[in-house]
Parts: C-alpha cells; structure tokens; sequence
C-alpha cells in the first residue's frame, strides 16, 4: 500500500451561520473550530463554537487586529446553541479567540476554542488556525495492527512524558518531536517494548500537571512542536514496529479563564454545583456527563486523536474518580443519583458510549481504563441494548497487583515467607477482567522513591531484587507497562522539570538491569506462553507456593503444540541447590532466562542452560526438576519442544 495523505478540512462549502450552520454529524470538530477554505473563491477561515448561553460572540485574532474590526459569529437558525462565521483573508498559523458576551451577566471573556487544532506555547493561550495534512508512512503497521493488539499478543508498554526523558545538552531545553523520533525509536527497538504510552501531550498550561490539567482536547502541546511533528513521531514509531499509546483525560479539568471553564458564562460543560462540578482532591472542575453535547465533545476529542493522529489505542485516565459520586468527598459534601446511590450514572453511559463509538469506528485499537476500585466488568463488553453489562474497555490498569506486589518487594527478606499471599492473591481474580501490570509514574514521585530504592538491602541486593521484580511482572499474566527509567534502575523519584540520569545506562549494574528489561521484552515477544493466553484460567498454573523457603513456582501455558514455560522465583539472598519442582514434560528443560547471570550484574549461579528431567514425582506430577536457585533471582525454563 502507497503512503497515504490526510488533509482536515471541514466537509462540503463554507457557509455563514445566518445561510444555516450544518448540522453537526459524527465527528464534530469537522464542523466546529477553524477550517480553512474557500468561499465563493476567497479563501479565508470558518470559525464555529458552542456558546448557547451568549448574548454576542466575536472572533479576534492576527487577522483583525484582536477586535480592532470586530467580526461577530452568527447563531445557527437550528437552535443548537452554535454560532459561525466565515472569515475571508484568515488564514494557516494566525492567531484566535472568541470574545464572547454573557446573555445572563453582561460580562466579556476570551476563550481559546475548544476544538482548535493547535494552540500557542505556554505561557501564551491563544489558539491557532492550522490545517492537519501529513503524508503517512505506516500502512503496513495499521494493515497488521488487529494482531498487534490483540489481547492474546505481547504487549509490553512504555511510558513516557515527553518533556522529561532526554533533553537538550544545556539540561533544559526541551526536545521537539522530531528529534524525540530519532533517538526514541532506536532506544525503543533495543528494549524491546511493543507500544509506548505518551503522558498527555494534548495542550495543558501548567506544565507541572503532567499533561492531566488539559485545555486543548484537540491541540497537541506546542511545548514540542508542530501537530505534524507529533504525527512524524507516531509515523516513526510505526514504522518501527512500535505502537502508540495516548493517556487521555476526560475525568476533570482546569479553571483557567481562557479554557472551558465558565465558558458562556455558564457552567457550560461543568455542573454548577460544586459537590457534583468540582473535584475534591484536585480542586479541577468535572464534566457534566449528563449534557449531550459535552459528551459529545469528548467522545470527538477521542475520535480525532484515534482517526487524525493513528494513535493505537487511549489510556483513560482517573476512570474510578468519574464512576462515583462521593470520590474523594466527606459525607454530605456530594449528590446521590435518582436511585439515592453513588454510581453516577451519566457517567457510566458516557463510558459505555465512549467505548461503542471507539470500536465500532477503529476496531483495532486497544481503549485501557486506569480504575482502581473493583467496579464490575470494566473490561467486559457493553450489552446490546447499550446501557446495560459492562463499560466496554478492552483492559484495564490492574493496581491491586501493583499496590500488593510493590509491598512484597518492599519487605525485608527475612519477613517475605510471612507475605506471600502479597503476590499469590492476584490470581484470585487475574482472570476477572483484562488487566495490563502497571508499575507507572504514579509509584516514582511525591515520595514514594524510585522502584531500585524501594528494595531492601545492600546495592546488589537492590538490583538483584529489581531483577527479580521484573521477572516475576513478565511471567505473570497480564500486560506489561513500565515508567521510564525503571528500565535501568533510576535511583532518584521522577521529577518532571529535570531529566532521567542517563549516565547510569553507563553503569555496569544499571546497564545490567537494562539488559535483562531488554530480554525479558524480547522473551516475552519469543514466547506464546507467556502472552497467548494472558486472559485465561488455562494459562497458568501454580507449581509449588512454598512459603517456609520463599520461593514462588508457575507455570505458562500458551495455545496447544507451544512449548510450557515454568517460572521460579527466589525471594531470598540465600542460594539454593537442588530445590524440586514438578513439571508435567519430560525431558530436557531449557534455560531461557535467569536474572542472576553475570551480563546482568548477578553473581553466575545457574543450571548451566539446561536440565533433565528426573522420575521423581513432585508437586502433582511424575517429573521433576532439581534446580539451583540463585539468590533473590527469577528463572525461567522452558519445556522440550
């Protein structure tokens, strides 16, 4: 397939709002913001907002002098609350906002345009008229991205928030998404991840958010470029085999005076009240789920980042906190539903519709919820009739395992043996839904130290035991996703305004813990047992949970004729010779991997890549293993083929 060229612009002639603004089809932001275009041969821009409540909207901008001649914006005849326009003489890269009167006040605030396309570099808030054309070169990731993201394929995810993993040489100067394309793409295809996942990047003007307090829903953040350098970086990563994940925020957001807040003068599309629109812990402002035409919004938002921007799939942030109504609040200090609980309601029917839309139109891409309560089928599908079963999402964030399993490690040695149900409970309910293993920036900030300094013990014993950490996350089921800088042992807690310390990678044991990420990437990818049947019963199996020693055996299974993979794991820095486990084929077991080998930093205790099997009955079955069991290592051996 030839490389394919996508031009936005708005669909059939420019009209102005008093011709009759067209309706608003299935995706909005073809109709609303600034399209460029022709009208009876001038060329110039449309502009069109939702303002329901206005008693007069302006749009002002390089074009007029910010208001110097005014150009007022029309209500549509269709009583939709829209108001349009054509601009002749306004054009690509000029500078907007709408100037809008409350009807209910009088007062006059500008707003930057909800579904601006790109906007300008914070500090500065204006939006920007910019058409999205790019040339794209990745037909041959998106003809084989169903299988690349299949619940049965190897995923192995990276997150990353752009503007902190590499800078500049000066340390503070940002790179742009062209250069993160270069030295991304390369580092990414040594490590081995499947996808990276993109802390927000949709514009934000407090850089110390993260990207979580969003203005422009439909503007990447100039902080790195042009929206199509964001596009060549997605291209890249495709065309290297790398998928791309966006983590997207329809939770909350900020006050600021130029954004959504108060927008016509109205809560617009927050509640009024503020025990229902304002959140409690982050003092943002909350989605009023109930107005069609803010879900409307967000389901676009969505959509463009998906149709516009080949994103492989969104991560959905703060899903728990949109679910119920009392999160975070004192008794008293929230709503109830119409049923007197609280669910809310509206929310879980913009969830569903949320998820219906995204895979009815792009059915290849993977919507992941961050939730951290025990909602029931987060993950199963949507009922029929589309407001019943489950939410719809195709995984979700599993941070009961990383809360209990981060515990375990935390511990010293000599306590593990009391704990172990810290990391067997999760396959109580593993298979409940579709979980990805997150081990994000959630658990490297505000204190919490980073994932090496969380172990007990000495320096090599804090490797070792990250070694082992990582080994047990990448047998276990369920998808991967790791921070950046957990790859090599970063030992400082993230920090957003600096860089990750890449002269570690230099460093005989950070390199190594590097190295055995790397592996472990490339192991997971080689074997179907440890991916094929990631959401199934049928995929594991315990050997031997053996708590007086420490020490944690399972075995993977993958889809009939692929070989079985057995994982065990000593928590202890104590080495052990001749320990058994039974395993159910005979014959002569391959080393695959063992996070105790020398190139990883280890001290070079093994089985010397291989080992027969004996008749010796053990844990169930007939045939066993007498291995050697590094200290605080993880093995992984596979079963003749």
């Amino acid at each position: 397939m030839s490389p394919t060229t996508v031009a936005l612009q708005a669909p059939g002639p420019y009209v102005d709002a008093d011709a009759g603004l067209a309706p608003v089809g299935e995706r909005g932001y073809q109709q609303l913001g600034a399209h460029t275009g022709h009208r009876h041969r001038q060329p110039g821009t449309r502009f069109a907002v939702w303002a329901p409540n206005a008693a007069s909207v302006q749009v002002i901008g390089d074009f007029n002098g910010w208001g110097a001649e005014p150009r007022p914006l029309l209500p549509a005849e269709d009583g939709s609350g829209r108001w349009a326009a054509f601009v002749p003489g306004a054009h690509h890269g000029q500078r907007y906002k709408y100037r809008i009167r409350s009807r209910h006040t009088g007062q006059t605030v500008d707003k930057a345009d909800p579904y601006a396309f790109r906007a300008e570099l914070p500090p500065a808030t204006a939006s920007v008229i910019w058409h999205l054309a790019h040339r794209w070169g990745d037909d041959a990731w998106m003809h084989e991205r169903t299988a690349r993201n299949a619940l049965s394929a190897p995923l192995s995810i990276y997150e990353l928030h752009l503007g902190s993993w590499r800078r500049a040489g000066d340390g503070r100067t940002h790179l742009d998404y062209d250069t993160l394309a270069r030295e991304l793409v390369p580092y990414l295809q040594w490590q081995g991840f499947t996808h990276v996942e993109l802390m927000p990047i949709t514009e934000h003007p407090f850089y110390g958010s993260w990207g979580y307090q969003t203005t422009g829903y439909f503007a990447p953040t100039a902080r790195y470029g042009e929206p199509q350098g964001l596009m060549r970086l997605v291209d890249a990563l495709h065309q290297a085999g790398i998928g791309v994940i966006l983590d997207w925020v329809p939770s909350h957001f900020p006050n600021d005076a130029h954004g959504l807040a108060c927008f016509d003068g109205t809560h617009l599309y927050e509640h009024a009240d503020p025990r229902q629109g304002v959140h409690a812990e982050w003092g943002s402002l909350l989605f009023n789920y109930g107005r069609h035409e803010v879900r409307d919004f967000l389901v676009d938002s969505a959509l463009f980042w998906l149709d516009q921007y080949h994103f492989d799939g969104l991560r959905v942030d703060g899903v728990a906190s949109m679910l119920y109504l009392d999160y975070g609040r004192q008794p008293g200090d929230w709503v109830p539903n119409a049923q007197g609980g609280r669910e809310h309601l509206e929310a879980v029917s913009f969830l569903r519709t949320l998820n219906i839309r995204a895979y009815q139109a792009h059915p290849d891409v993977q919507l992941i919820a961050e939730e951290s309560t025990a909602w029931p089928g987060v993950s199963h599908p949507v009922a029929p009739d589309g407001h019943s079963g489950g939410l719809g999402f195709g995984m979700k964030w599993n941070l009961g395992w990383m809360h209990d399993t981060l515990r375990h490690f935390a511990r010293d040695a000599v306590h593990r043996s009391h704990h172990l149900d810290d990391l067997t409970f999760s396959l109580v309910y593993a298979f409940d839904e579709h979980f990805v293993l997150p081990l994000s920036h959630d658990e490297v900030v505000y204190g919490k130290q980073s994932l090496l300094s969380k172990m007990p013990g000495d320096a090599w014993q804090q490797c070792a035991g990250l070694r082992a950490l990582y080994g047990f996350m990448w047998a276990h089921p369920g998808k991967k996703l790791l921070f950046m800088g957990g790859e090599w042992g970063e030992r400082q807690e993230w920090q957003h305004d600096g860089t990750l310390d890449w002269r570690l990678l230099q460093q005989g044991a950070h390199a190594g813990i590097a190295q055995w990420v790397a592996d472990l990437n490339h192991c997971l990818r080689a074997t179907p047992a440890l991916h094929q049947r990631d959401h199934e019963p049928g995929g594991f199996e315990w050997a031997c949970v053996d708590a007086h020693n420490s020490v944690l055996s399972f075995l993977r299974h993958g889809l009939a004729g692929t070989p079985t993979l057995l994982a065990v794991l000593n928590l202890t820095p104590v080495p052990r010779h001749g320990y058994r486990v039974g395993v159910p084929d005979a014959g002569s077991w391959t080393e695959r991997l063992n996070s105790d080998a020398t190139c990883y930093g280890g001290s070079g205790l093994g089985n010397g890549g291989a080992l027969a099997t004996e008749p010796v009955a053990a844990h169930g079955h007939v045939h066993s293993l007498a291995l050697t069991l590094p200290p605080l290592s993880v093995l992984y051996l596979e079963a003749p083929r």
